[in-house]
């Protein structure tokens, strides 16, 4: 068998990380969460592949790819989170787990629609309002997952 990856998959407008509304997402880009990412799977030997997209067809394309044989999933669907039935089931297809992230606290946030993330019934777990930190603390869980596994 060949390297496997993780794959950090993000949705719409999260391009504009670091500028987009700073005050709830922070300085941070993606940029710098890949950074963090390949910092936790050192010495892993799992193979990170990091994607954004503002298609909703290319997000379904790539959860096709990811489907059979991944090492895990760390999706951070963004507005992705709250029509779109297409991604939710590529999620449903794929046989990794799978760990939903979003930055700020969905919980929490002013508009209630937000707090209704239709993705959460595919996903092993989620991790939300831990700001960018999710991601790597996402990359770390499915790192320790596999280590519980194979012991």
């Amino acid at each position: 068998m060949g390297q496997r990856f993780i794959h950090i998959l993000n949705g719409p407008n999260l391009d504009l990380l670091g500028v987009r509304e700073p005050q709830i997402y922070g300085h941070r880009t993606l940029a710098d969460i890949k950074a963090d990412c390949l910092h936790e799977l050192e010495g892993s030997g799992i193979g990170l592949i990091f994607r954004q997209t503002n298609a909703e067809h290319e997000m379904v394309g790539w959860l096709h790819q990811a489907r059979v044989g991944a090492f895990g999933i760390v999706i951070n669907p963004a507005a992705f989170s709250y029509a779109a039935y297409p991604v939710l089931d590529a999620l449903k297809m794929c046989d990794c787990p799978i760990i939903e992230v979003h930055i700020s606290n969905i919980h929490r946030r002013e508009e209630e629609w937000r707090a209704r993330s239709i993705m959460t019934r595919s996903v092993t777990a989620i991790l939300s309002g831990l700001g960018v930190d999710g991601y790597a603390l996402a990359v770390r869980h499915l790192l320790q997952i596999d280590r519980r596994d194979a012991a």
